[in-house]
């Protein structure tokens, strides 16, 4: 049976430090002595219904569960080398939360950290709404479903990630990433997709200025474009795409489909470009 450690409030520098088979239930961590890592070291243990406002409070945490808990902006880098998590029904804002961990869970969590979850394996998000900078940084094994994503540079240097069923507000998202699966999701930003291997889009919306240029192996499958204008520069494509696309400039290789192309541009290419162009139901317009 695991011990409870219970309506206490934490201050002091590693509080709780290695502890084992505990509950830990409706806890604060905050006070004057403003003591750092007072979760430190922990194994197989609950925190439950619990506030904190100290750094680093979750290093190299083994087999936990954070439930119901609130970390404030003062919770600077609250986990980090922390593997067999599940961080659910939880509300974070300190910066840095989750750097290189292994094996999380995040279910039904409100974050809003800058530089969140950087150089982590395995991990599993559903539910949630995320506002990140940097979002999850050169991180590999990742699976997303019905997320709720804002910030700049998301995805950028993953391996492995697939996502369904979600809206990614953000900038130069998937940036050097390989082996990307996005579906049945709205994907809005500027630059989207430079330099990517493998990036997948299977009935998605794609808004935004300058996408998907310089990809290697590219493929959307019955994907909508809004305001694409300069899409598939330099790009392996091979495109299916419902409505309108502004323009599209120097493809390298492969066939982009649409229903129309408001300009399809072939000048100054710095590389043979023979990727073809097609008008639905209609006569191809280049080759």
């Amino acid at each position: 049976m695991k011990k409870q450690v219970s309506n206490q409030i934490f201050d002091e520098e590693r509080s709780l430090y290695n502890i084992k088979n505990t509950e830990v239930v409706n806890c604060r961590f905050e006070g004057p002595a403003d003591g750092e890592s007072v979760l430190k070291e922990g194994r197989n243990y609950i925190v439950k219904d619990c506030s904190f406002s100290l750094r680093y409070p979750m290093w190299h945490a083994k087999r936990f569960e954070l439930l119901n808990s609130e970390m404030d902006d003062k919770t600077r880098a609250p986990l980090w080398y922390s593997n067999n998590g599940k961080i659910e029904n939880c509300r974070i804002n300190g910066i840095k939360c989750l750097r290189e961990c292994k094996n999380i869970k995040i279910n039904c969590c409100h974050i809003v950290s800058p530089e969140f979850g950087w150089r982590c394996k395995n991990v599993n998000i559903n539910d949630s709404t995320i506002d990140s900078m940097y979002f999850l940084f050169e991180t590999k094994n990742v699976e997303i479903s019905r997320l709720k994503m804002s910030g700049k540079y998301s995805f950028q240097y993953m391996k492995n990630l697939r996502i369904t069923n979600s809206e990614l507000d953000t900038k130069d998202a998937f940036w050097h990433s390989k082996n990307i699966l996005v579906e049945n999701s709205v994907v809005k930003g500027e630059y989207l997709g430079w330099f990517s291997e493998n990036l997948t889009l299977v009935n998605c919306k794609i808004i935004g200025t300058q996408p998907l240029c310089y990809c290697k192996n590219l493929k959307l499958i019955n994907c909508e474009m809004e305001d694409t204008d300069l899409s598939f520069e330099y790009s392996d494509v091979d495109a299916d795409i419902k409505g309108h696309i502004i323009s599209v400039k120097n493809p390298k290789s492969g066939v982009i489909t649409a229903d129309s192309v408001g300009e399809i541009i072939r000048e100054e290419a710095i590389m043979p470009c023979h990727g073809e162009v097609f008008i639905r139901q209609k006569n191809r317009i280049c080759a």
